[in-house]
């Protein structure tokens, strides 16, 4: 249970950190903050062991997290820049 809580308070972080470095309107409130730096956690491993960074059982660290959560939202921005 404690992991969980702590997954989401890193992941509250890294999606905060994320939308002040990317510039922009972003979408939602902290929950959504939340889920961003979440699933850039993922999004950051996933290429981490594409490029060899991260081995199989291993997840991202907190910078790569960010940088994750950065490109899902240069993709959220592409995508309302096309459908506006």
């Amino acid at each position: 249970m404690l992991h969980l809580i702590w997954t989401c308070i890193i992941g509250l972080i890294a999606g905060a950190v994320a939308k002040l470095v990317m510039p922009g309107k972003d979408p939602g409130g902290w929950i959504i903050t939340m889920v961003l730096g979440i699933a850039g956690s993922f999004l950051g491993t996933w290429i981490g062991r594409a490029l060899g960074f991260y081995k199989e059982g291993h997840s991202a660290g907190f910078i790569m997290s960010v940088v994750g959560a950065v490109i899902l939202l240069g993709i959220y921005h592409l995508y309302k820049r096309f459908t506006a």
